[in-house]
Order: structure tokens, then sequence, then C-alpha cells
């Protein structure tokens, strides 16, 4: 058997692109089920995030790898109506090169944001998924259980994770820039979820003080605005916050458009010209594209926010070699183990003689 990667991210492809592609927790169970339906394919598990969406499956055997993502491409194109162009952002992994990657993916040194730890929980969470969707066996298991220790291993043994590490905090580094002083804004946050508590709090370590959280669950928006000393509204409410506020930094999980023009016209009148600034920290997008043609508007989203993040990257680039040295020994260690486990089939490389050892029992 073999793993496989087939998946894309912010390197590849666009906020545009991205937002197409993008799988819902309520469809994650269905979508799982298919992808262990497709010919070749053994296990899965899917990971969908607003930077990435990658699919990793195990197949019958190395001669079905290019047939198994022959078929995951085919599926792909089909469930979301893909041109050619959205296929060519897919990059595809196999045996140890999936391993490295998903074990760079889960110590965030593939993030958006280098060193950011917002994406160990969600590779936990895309696991804990398939387990429920009974779409993992034993070598996936093996494979992400390896992956948290790499993780864990790279945040604690090494200096990656100093700075700003999540794209809350870089979208809070990006309102900085912008008004200088975050006390004197009146900022909103559209969601409630874990990527708007991390926002919540780099607001609140900047000194920003006026801070209203609005949640379709109107208990999580409570939650989290008495964590920060924030004020909670209803969902229904938050437009008629419009005239006062500064700030919009927006993450929910709305497979359509939370914010449009015609939510914000009526205010911008009472504005009177005042800048509103909006961060659209979401995918799909949260903030229709077109709000950026109004007078006085201005819009940012990932892609924008990731300009301003490689600007960071800089400082913990001298980390990143000691990183994937301990990545590396994982990878090592987690086929020695597998090798040990079961009788390993060899197979021969085009030049040397390799030996496999995720193969099957």
């Amino acid at each position: 058997m073999e793993l496989i990667c087939y998946g894309y991210n912010h390197e590849t492809a666009s906020v545009a692109s991205r937002e197409k592609v993008a799988f819902t927790e309520a469809r994650l169970p269905e979508a799982l089920r298919e992808v262990c339906s497709l010919d070749g394919v053994e296990e899965a598990v899917i990971l969908s995030t607003c930077n990435r969406m990658e699919i990793y499956a195990l197949t019958e055997s190395s001669t079905n790898v290019s047939v198994a993502k022959e078929r995951l491409g085919h599926w792909l194109q089909q469930r979301f109506a893909l041109n050619a162009e959205d296929l060519a952002a897919f990059y595809q992994k196999e045996r140890e090169d999936t391993a490295r990657h998903l074990f760079a993916v889960a110590s965030g040194l593939n993030s958006m944001v280098l060193g950011e730890t917002e994406i160990f929980g969600q590779v936990k969470k895309a696991y804990a998924f398939a387990q429920r969707a009974g779409t993992t066996g034993k070598v996936l298991n093996r494979l992400f259980q390896r992956s948290f220790q790499v993780g864990k291993q790279v945040r604690t043994q090494t200096h990656i994770t100093r700075g700003a590490t999540s794209v809350g905090a870089v979208g809070v580094e990006m309102a900085e820039k912008i008004f200088g002083d975050l006390r004197k804004c009146q900022i909103l946050l559209i969601g409630a979820g874990e990527i708007s508590r991390r926002t919540a709090q780099s607001l609140q370590s900047r000194g920003a003080k006026a801070i209203i959280v609005s949640n379709r669950s109107y208990d999580k928006a409570v939650d989290l605005a008495e964590g920060i000393g924030g004020r909670a509204i209803t969902f229904d409410a938050w437009d008629r916050e419009l005239t006062r506020v500064d700030i919009i930094i927006s993450s929910t999980a709305a497979p359509h458009h939370v914010v449009t023009p015609d939510t914000l016209r009526p205010s911008l009148r009472q504005r009177r010209g005042r800048p509103l600034f909006l961060i659209d920290l979401s995918v799909p997008r949260d903030i229709c594209p077109e709000v950026q043609q109004l007078e006085s508007v201005y819009v940012h989203d990932l892609d924008a926010l990731q300009q301003l993040a490689e600007a960071g990257k800089a400082q913990r680039r001298a980390q990143l070699q000691v990183c994937y040295d301990l990545v590396d020994r994982h990878v090592e260690g987690l086929y020695a183990d597998v090798a040990r486990g079961q009788a390993p089939t060899r197979t021969r490389g085009k030049d040397s003689g390799d030996i496999n050892p995720i193969t099957s029992t």
C-alpha cells in the first residue's frame, strides 16, 4: 500500500480559487465515504481550512497510486465544477513525501503564517472526523498520531512559534498598521470560532478595548465577549453597529457572503466619508468582493494578509532547518515502526534498491 496526498494551499491557489473547494463540517462524513469508494483508495482523511484543502489517502497497492490520484482529481472536478486552471493548482505527493508534508503542516511549517499554532488543532479535528466516519485504518492512524508528536516537539523544542503565529494575529497587525493605536478604535468581530477567539486575544494584547462580538450562536458570542471584556450582540443586529465601528474582522463558516454592498450602503451615508476597514479571514470569503468598490470602504482578504505574513517569516526562517531535521527524523521513525510491525515488501526504485515499509499486510 502507498500513502498519497492530493491538495492545494495558499502557495498554489488564490483565495478566489480556494473558496471553490471548501468542505463544511456537515458534508465531511459524506465526502470521506465518497473518497473511500473511489477505485484504489482504502483509507482517507480530508483536511479543509481557510488556507488549504488536502486529501490524505492510502491506496491498495503501489501500482494503484496513479489510478487513485486520477480518480481523486476527477471526483473533485465533478463535485466542485473545477476547470483546468483550478486543477493545475493541486499538488500530489507520495510515500515519504506525504508523511513529510503532513508533519510539516501539523508543525506550522507549511502555513501562511510560519509557525502558526491553529493548524495543529485543525489537523487533529480532521483526523477525528475521519475516525468517526470510519475511513481511517492502522496506517493513517499511525501517520496522524505521529504528526501530533512532531507538531508538539516542533513547538516546544524550537523557536518557530515566536512572533505572530496565527492568521488572526496578522489581521490585527494589518489593523494596527492602518490605525496605529487600536485603543481608539471600535472593532466588530463577526464569528466566534477559534480564529475569532485568537484574533480577539491579539486585539486585546494590542490594547483594543471596544470590541463587539456577533455570532449566529449568541451564547458563543457572549462567551467570547466575556473573556475579552467586550460586548456580545445577536447575529441579526451587527449591521446596526456599522455607523460606529472602524474595523470589521469576519471569520465565519458561512457558505455564502455575510457582508455585501447592500448590507453596508445604508450606514455609509451616515458615516459621511469616515473610512471603514474590513478584514476577511474566511474561505469561502465572508465579504463580497464587490464591497471593495464602495466609497471609503477598504477590504483585506487572506491574499492581502499573506503579503504581510511574508515579512514576518524572515524572523523565523533560521529555525526552519532545525524543524525540518526533526520532521525528517520522524519520517524515518514512522517507516521504521511500520516495518517492524509488519513484513515489508521490497520495492525497487529506479536507481537503487529501496525498501517501502508501508505495504499491504
